[in-house]
């Protein structure tokens, strides 16, 4: 079990991490160490994974047995996407999305990334970088990941660890290059979970690494929240209106701040509407506040009344995004139906959802070639592109580059509700260097 919010310590900061990496580069082990070296479960359940080591020849505790059994219903399908893990050391507070390492689960990947400050990728040291690899580089790179860290794991079962780390870190390192990342936003680091060298521990048996532990990497890793600035974005998700004697005339739109901050007292501007009025008080459960950043859930009280529905967008004024029916975006497709020119699908967007149109397939993204194809006459499960979108009712959305809070957004099959796409809008291919296209 992981520790409860009254465990952790007060004051600390938050980092939302992630891992990837393929099958058997001991991606489990990993995440086991991290939850075992930060104290993060609890003696019994050391003492039972304990005893199913013995039982199975082992000299010391398998911690991947902490995270396994999960992981294993996931790919079997009896549980969904991703799996959380929370974890804290005395200078920051963790939540991990643990992703599966399978080919055919990119489409978690995406999942458990799309909100991760920094993703560890794995890699096995005697297989080194690999099409998975760099898939998952690809992918993450798509998603505007700022922060990575590449995991040379089982760096104690090769010949030549010097020789090999090295070999691998610059092969990472060209790969990273051409992503988008600049080489202050990458770090590699030999590791060996099994035996914790340089998880939380700096290890005698690498001293070619003079770096920081994957620990002390978290720790200190300066990672800003919004690294694109922008002004409020508050999709309102609910009209509070009680209608009692006590509150006759109340009338609170209640969402969370996905951008940006709001005061008493600040000017906003309703939309799609353009209505413009000002913040009179921010309400919550515990009373009210002076100001709320993003990711605080609150209930805004507004100063005229105004119409605003569920679905609309509560913004500062200075920079407010225009309403747009129509865009380009870039979707990785989750599905096994291929998605194709014509298709009439459903769009969520913060908290709005409308029937939506793809125009058309502008080109195929190969994550690992990083080459593109025009005009593909589909997309398949797992394939990531560029897509036109028109929607019949306009959404209020900043470019994914600008905030990813606001810039993505769901295809959904208006059928059966099931999630069909995950979209970011805008051109994200744009920002990976791109060897030659073909047309088909």
């Amino acid at each position: 079990m992981s520790r409860t919010n009254a465990q952790i310590p007060e004051g600390t900061q938050l980092l939302r991490l992630a891992t990837a990496g393929s099958v058997d580069d001991g991606k489990s082990t990993l995440v086991g160490r991290l939850l075992y070296d930060t104290k993060s479960v609890l003696a019994d359940q050391i003492d039972a994974v304990t005893r199913a080591s013995v039982d199975r020849g082992l000299d010391t505790p398998d911690l991947s047995l902490l995270v396994d059994g999960l992981r294993a219903e996931r790919e079997q399908g009896i549980t969904i996407d991703v799996a959380y893990r929370y974890f804290a050391t005395p200078n920051r507070t963790f939540v991990l999305a643990d992703t599966p390492g399978h080919v055919q689960y990119t489409r978690n990947t995406v999942s458990g990334a799309s909100t991760a400050q920094l993703v560890i990728l794995l890699v096995d040291a005697r297989k080194g970088v690999i099409s998975q690899t760099r898939k998952h580089a690809a992918v993450l790179a798509l998603l505007g990941v700022p922060k990575l860290v590449l995991a040379v794991n089982k760096i104690d079962l090769v010949e030549d660890p010097e020789t090999v780390f090295r070999d691998i870190s610059a092969e990472f390192n060209s790969l990273t290059r051409s992503l988008g990342w600049d080489a202050e936003d990458v770090l590699e680091i030999p590791v060996s979970a099994l035996h914790g060298d340089n998880v939380a521990v700096r290890s005698t048996n690498t001293p070619y690494y003079d770096g920081p532990t994957l620990i002390e990497h978290l720790e200190s890793v300066p990672v800003d929240a919004e690294p694109h600035r922008v002004g409020l974005r508050f999709p309102v998700q609910y009209v509070i209106r009680p209608r009692t004697a006590e509150f006759p005339d109340y009338r609170g739109y209640a969402g969370q701040v996905a951008a940006g901050e709001v005061s008493p007292g600040d000017e906003v501007v309703v939309m799609p509407s353009g209505v413009r009025t000002t913040v009179s008080r921010i309400d919550t459960a515990d009373g009210e506040l002076d100001s709320a950043h993003a990711g605080r859930s609150v209930t805004l009280v507004l100063a005229d009344d105004v119409d605003v529905s569920r679905g609309d967008t509560i913004t500062s004024v200075v920079d407010a995004p225009e309403p747009i029916g129509e865009f380009d975006a870039t979707v990785c497709w989750l599905a096994e139906k291929p998605l194709q020119p014509g298709a009439r699908l459903l769009l969520k967007h913060g908290t709005r959802t409308t029937q939506a149109i793809i125009g058309g397939l502008v080109e195929r993204f190969d994550e690992q070639t990083l080459t593109s194809t025009q005009s593909p006459e589909s997309l398949e499960l797992n394939e990531i592109g560029k897509i036109s979108v028109r929607v019949a009712e306009p959404i209020v959305a900043d470019d994914y580059n600008v905030n990813r809070h606001t810039g993505s957004f769901l295809l959904i099959d208006p059928a059966g509700g099931n999630t069909l796409a995950a979209g970011l809008v805008g051109d994200a291919i744009a920002a990976v260097e791109l060897g030659e296209t073909a047309s088909v």
